[in-house]
């Protein structure tokens, strides 16, 4: 009607299970990509989430929906970060734009989110081996599905992925694996297999060239007995110029390299691969990090992850930013400091570091557990070595930091990023569980600041103390306090009184001082004076001071944004038991037995009472005779008022 404007209806809106991708022309495919990178786009830029990643893998995943049968064909997504397209393609278009909101969407592929997710994932190098799981199950069970696994060249350097290969070639199992090699994990893939992928994906020629050589030699008189007869040559030559006998030795036939944003020729080596039937297939796809966004493609580091739209670039400095920038000043100081990350350097704002001294910043990829050997190893020849690792993925060395490095004592420090609530990346990526397994290890010292300005104290601390120590920080920005100019060693063991008050004794550790202090002033205004004990050492723990303070209050509320299972709560527990303190009444405050969903971080404090009303809550219920139910009222009416 005229003057009235009428709705176009994309072709993503008619996209409501892969089935409806089939009778689609190329010209239609064409354009449903430029749909769902606008989707993306738009989508990821006001919500945060991972956007280069996915950005570079929409037509392959249009391919392979196109050419397998989801969900009784398994599409298992390496990390998962990148499986937005497919979501898009699977039901789940109109709540995308809940992505990675509490209790929406997760960032991640996951089982109890569709039936076109058969394997949860978040951390990297898991899809080759749950894949092969899954087609070993499938042939126990004499059935016919296919089973694909989609891995990025970051992750296939992962020692796991490298032993699902070497399993899956050893079985012959029928497996295709579908490497999407872009040259990028988070930062830049680093590597001798990253090379060696890099010589591949410049060697177009060679198989332009191997295609024509075959079909000139169809059409000559013994050309069969031909081209067999050159098969030694050809091998000999081809691993050369191309390097693609590693795949053949593990038992992979290779196929590519492919155009990652072809979907004819995607769908025709998928094709391909599906059709074969002798051993696993290995296919080759190379794709551009961030295609389709001018910005993204042009710094795909910077938009591997994006931040929600609104968020404040005025906030004080990070954590991670206040130890990169103390850690470069101890650099410059002491020679033998040197600083190892598991392909994160930019998450762990290394990079200053590794600019001024790229001789001593080792970036090792994504293979953690060699990280923490290879720095147990340097600390052998007299080199001070810095693991920067996030708490999450720290889980995945646990061996290697008791057997390489605590066994022997050996001086490694290991920065531990992103430890307690970390938000919307959900429950794959909480570093909520670091206290707990650290602080059951021998020999290891764990530690938490209560500031930026104390991270730094404790870090110069750590080069000092000759024994491996652990300093877990959190992935907000500081509290905005100024630095100290000189840096002190903290003596190690030993919390600090930073309120006193003689009704109760609040024991905080890390990032959670803060909401304790602001407890303690609303505790205050209700009559309740609260003694604040910044703990700072999980391990070993402040005896005397946490003896001292249970003595004159005689109840105690510990928090910590960590497991309570076996974390500093249970620890203060048991040396006051070990220390015949009895009478005692104590509250534990932190995360129950459950892993913590997605969410902003308010959000998710406020629900295990992690802030300061939690904390407030909690230490009222420690005082029934003095009208706590009224007490209670009134702080949630305050709270109502605030608009909290």
């Amino acid at each position: 009607m005229i003057g009235h404007q009428v709705k176009v209806l994309r072709l993503l809106d008619r996209i409501d299970s892969p089935a409806d991708l089939k009778g689609l022309t190329q010209p239609e495919l064409r354009q449903l990509a430029s749909e769902i990178r606008q989707e993306l786009v738009a989508t990821i830029t006001a919500k945060g989430g991972h956007l280069a990643s996915n950005l570079g893998v929409v037509e392959l995943t249009m391919a392979l929906h196109r050419v397998f049968d989801s969900p009784r064909d398994k599409m298992v997504w390496d990390v998962g970060h990148q499986s937005y397209t497919h979501k898009l393609l699977t039901g789940r278009r109109q709540r995308f734009a809940t992505l990675r909101q509490y209790r929406g969407l997760s960032g991640y592929t996951s089982r109890n989110e569709s039936q076109h997710d058969p394997f949860g994932a978040g951390h990297a190098s898991t899809s080759i081996s749950a894949a092969l799981g899954m087609a070993v199950a499938r042939d126990l069970s004499d059935d016919d599905y296919y089973v694909v696994a989609i891995i990025g060249d970051g992750a296939i350097t992962g020692g796991m992925a490298l032993e699902a290969l070497n399993q899956a070639g050893h079985l012959g199992s029928r497996l295709i694996v579908v490497l999407n090699d872009n040259g990028m994990s988070i930062s830049p893939t680093v590597g001798a297999l990253s090379k060696l992928l890099t010589r591949i994906r410049f060697n177009y020629r060679y198989y332009r060239a191997k295609k024509k050589s075959r079909r000139l030699l169809n059409t000559l008189p013994l050309g069969d007995r031909l081209w067999q007869a050159g098969q030694k040559v050809r091998t000999s030559f081809k691993g050369l110029i191309l390097p693609t006998m590693l795949w053949e030795e593990l038992g992979f036939t290779y196929i590519g390299p492919v155009d990652g944003h072809n979907i004819y020729e995607l769908e025709l080596a998928f094709s391909q691969a599906r059709d074969y039937h002798i051993e696993p297939i290995l296919v080759h796809v190379i794709t551009t990090k961030g295609k389709g966004y001018h910005p993204a493609e042009g710094d795909a580091v910077y938009y591997h992850g994006v931040p929600a739209k609104g968020a404040s670039s005025k906030a004080p400095p990070t954590y991670s930013e206040v130890f990169a920038r103390t850690v470069l000043r101890l650099a410059r100081e002491n020679p033998k400091l040197v600083v190892i990350t598991p392909a994160m350097p930019e998450g762990n704002c290394l990079s200053i570091v590794q600019d001024e001294f790229p001789g001593r910043v080792f970036d090792v990829g994504i293979c953690e557990q060699h990280a923490v050997t290879f720095a147990a190893g340097l600390t052998t020849q007299g080199y001070i070595p810095i693991v920067a690792i996030y708490s999450t993925f720290l889980q995945r060395a646990f061996d290697q930091i008791i057997h390489d490095v605590c066994i022997q004592d050996l001086p490694v420090i290991f920065a531990v990023d992103r430890s307690g609530i970390v938000g919307d990346d959900g429950k794959t990526h909480q570093g909520v569980f670091d206290i707990s397994y650290l602080t059951i290890i021998p020999n290891l010292i764990v530690a938490a600041p209560k500031d930026e300005n104390e991270l730094q104290h404790l870090i110069f601390t750590a080069l000092k103390s000759e024994h491996p120590m652990a300093i877990r920080y959190p992935r907000n920005p500081g509290l905005g306090i100024e630095l100290d100019t000189e840096l002190c060693q903290i003596p190690i063991g030993k919390g600090e009184s930073v309120r006193y008050g003689k009704d109760v004794a609040i024991l905080a550790i890390g990032n959670m001082v803060a909401p304790a202090l602001e407890a303690a002033q609303e505790l205050a205004s209700k009559g309740i004076e609260a003694t604040v004990v910044n703990a700072r050492f999980a391990k070993p723990l402040d005896s005397e001071l946490i003896a001292d303070v249970a003595s004159y209050t005689r109840r105690l509320v510990t928090v910590e944004e960590n497991a309570l299972s076996g974390g500093f709560g249970s620890s203060v527990v048991q040396l006051l038991r070990q220390s015949g303190i009895s009478d005692i009444q104590v509250k534990s405050i932190g995360i129950p037995d459950e892993f913590v969903e997605q969410g902003t971080q308010a959000i998710l404090r406020s629900k295990y009472g992690l802030d300061a009303k939690g904390i407030t809550k909690q230490v009222l219920a420690l005082f029934p005779n003095r009208d706590s139910t009224s007490l209670l009222t009134e702080i949630a009416r305050g709270s109502s008022s605030r608009g909290e």
